[in-house]
């Protein structure tokens, strides 16, 4: 169906962020590593302790969105994350640029990406028909793969050319030019739910609340934290393991990361007319089942060509299967979430992912540290087979509404 001019200047500002996102991908820890002479301990606690600190910082925030009309807080995020990055340059022209300024640019961002994402989920609910949201989901699926694949490869070169805080200074425009485009929405938003008394701490847990409480939501969450924790867990693993163990080159590397980006718009431009013939639940399940598959070769690669493809092949078919299972499970997550509820669950989905990421990449790292990069991949690769168990099976039942506010 068509989804009208207003969700075009939505997905023309999501576009233009995630290409300024991609392009400036990495760009922080060179920073630290080239301008500010960190040593590598910082360079690598940065990410990682930026991610769990802005979903901290984030938790009392999933109330405040819920009940607020959403495209004023989708601006304030992208507004945020550009003064962040702004301020980056803008301290290295002064030559007062800082590894805390660092740091605190980095819990803006993910401050800002869990707002937004809050914000934005509840209000592309609102926007486009019921109908329409799987062919939605899938555009804005098959954006942010394409921005994946062309935009650290173009990034490189800029950093190349115009160094780390110059690339920096681009990606906080992009930011502007999202909140410029949210600006030109034309409909009418909603009003927001209307905020019933409920005491705080209920209201700040509501959105795990809801989720814990639903059958199928529930095992789709344990499941993306899995496999989500499993996948971040991968990439240290598989850089020692090409790098260290099979002696590839570090452009074999980049290509067996970078290349297979091009399956997850596969993945969604296929998830559309497979839906239309199959139906949603068939498809989340059969992605769902489907993704998990493919993290078992990596461990069973060997060094050569035949290493290469094996590995390249596996993060491909990976990918493509994500890529389909990704919007066909946001808008099973849209039908599955009361209105009252949808920015408190978003934030919660978002904050978990953000919180339990970094403890799979840990636990990976222990694992490889006493056995090897190898064993740890295989065992992640198991860990992600089990959590197919928890997709919902079972036909799709409705959930009851629950009163706002609680």
């Amino acid at each position: 169906m068509a989804l009208g001019p207003d969700f075009r200047r939505l997905w023309g500002a999501y576009a233009v962020s995630e290409l300024g996102t991609a392009l400036a991908m990495g760009a922080l820890p060179l920073i630290a590593t080239l301008a500010l002479k960190s040593p590598v301990l910082q360079v690598s606690l940065l990410s990682a302790l930026a991610g769990v600190a802005g979903a901290a910082l984030a938790v009392p925030l999933g109330p405040w969105i819920e009940f607020r009309r959403k495209r004023p807080v989708m601006i304030g995020a992208d507004l945020l994350r550009f003064a962040a990055l702004a301020s980056l340059p803008a301290a290295a022209v002064l030559d007062r640029l800082t590894y805390t300024q660092l740091c605190l640019v980095a819990v803006a961002q993910a401050v800002g990406g869990i707002v937004f994402n809050a914000a934005s989920g509840a209000h592309l609910k609102a926007l486009v028909p019921a109908a329409g949201r799987g062919d939605a989901n899938a555009r804005l699926e098959a954006t942010f793969w394409t921005a994946s694949s062309v935009g650290p490869p173009l990034g490189g070169v800029l950093i190349s050319w115009l160094g780390a805080t110059a690339t920096v200074a681009a990606d906080s425009v992009t930011f502007l030019l999202s909140a410029l485009g949210i600006r030109r929405l034309r409909a009418p938003e909603p009003p927001p739910p209307v905020r019933s008394p409920a005491p705080r701490w209920r209201e700040l847990t509501a959105g795990w609340q809801y989720i814990l409480t639903h059958a199928d939501l529930r095992g789709l969450y344990f499941n993306s934290l899995v496999f989500s924790g499993c996948v971040m867990a991968t990439m240290p693993l598989l850089a020692v393991l090409m790098l260290r163990d099979l002696g590839f080159q570090p452009w074999q590397y980049g290509l067996a990361l970078g290349g297979p980006c091009i399956g997850g718009v596969l993945g969604a431009l296929l998830i559309r007319p497979l839906t239309r013939r199959y139906g949603e639940h068939r498809m989340l399940l059969t992605f769902g089942a489907a993704r998990a598959l493919w993290l078992g070769f990596l461990p069973l690669a060997g060094a050569g060509v035949a290493g290469l493809v094996i590995i390249t092949g596996a993060q491909l078919a990976l990918l493509i299967c994500s890529g389909a299972f990704n919007p066909t499970f946001a808008t099973y997550r849209m039908a599955a979430t009361d209105d009252n509820h949808m920015s408190r669950v978003m934030s919660a989905w978002s904050i978990s992912s953000q919180l339990c990421r970094p403890l799979f990449v840990v636990a990976g790292g222990l694992v490889a540290a006493a056995t090897s990069a190898r064993t740890a991949l295989a065992v992640l690769a198991v860990l992600v087979l089990t959590s197919v168990v928890l997709l919902p099976w079972r036909a799709v039942r409705p959930r009851v509404a629950v009163p706002a506010g609680r």
